[in-house]
């Protein structure tokens, strides 16, 4: 069945012309003459009102922004287009905004919680927990705390120098043992 040609299609091609000089008169009056069957056409492939309310604005910007570039096709085809462009384009935005985002890996751990949980759990742990308990306390303040000496001896009621001293000998022997192994001798205290 073919379709007779809108009245008016001269008029369609003098109003965008205007529109093209800026004319919002023109660009009103083509909207008057084209929303109504273009809605009716967007509801039908879209049920979300507010969807096909958001993408008639849009195509009618976009008339008003590219009036200058009509080739004197039929208006009405033209406006389609448009309309059936920005309708795909709205409702591929919706799909991937609906799409679930993948769960973020973990992050990666820090070299000072690698050094942790290796102080905690792997050999230095071990080695750590066979000192005697001075020395591994002193250790466990001024390395993993992050104390200071004077923090330290304040903390725990001692000289600084004896801090330091302790501080000494405990990585002396948290080094033999980790260079040694638990069954060498110089490997447990």
């Amino acid at each position: 069945m073919r379709r007779e040609r809108p009245a008016g299609a001269g008029e369609d091609t003098a109003l965008l012309r205007a529109v093209a000089a800026g004319d919002a008169d023109a660009l009103a009056a083509l909207y008057d003459r084209h929303a109504g069957w273009l809605h009716a056409r967007l509801a039908r492939r879209c049920p979300d009102r507010e969807l096909v309310g958001e993408v008639l604005q849009d195509t009618f910007l976009t008339v008003w922004r590219s009036a200058a570039h009509h080739r004197g096709t039929e208006t009405g085809g033209w406006l389609w287009t448009l309309a059936s462009r920005r309708l795909a384009d709205a409702v591929r935005r919706q799909e991937r905004a609906a799409r679930p985002l993948p769960d973020p890996a973990p992050p990666a751990p820090s070299a000072e919680d690698r050094v942790l949980a290796g102080l905690a759990y792997g050999d230095a742990g071990a080695a750590l927990g066979r000192l005697p308990a001075e020395l591994g306390e002193v250790l466990r303040m001024t390395v993993l705390d992050g104390l200071s000496t004077r923090e330290t001896a304040r903390i725990l009621g001692i000289p600084e120098g004896t801090v330091k001293s302790r501080a000494l000998r405990a990585r002396r022997r948290l080094r033999t043992a980790l260079t040694t192994g638990p069954g060498h001798p110089g490997g447990t205290p």
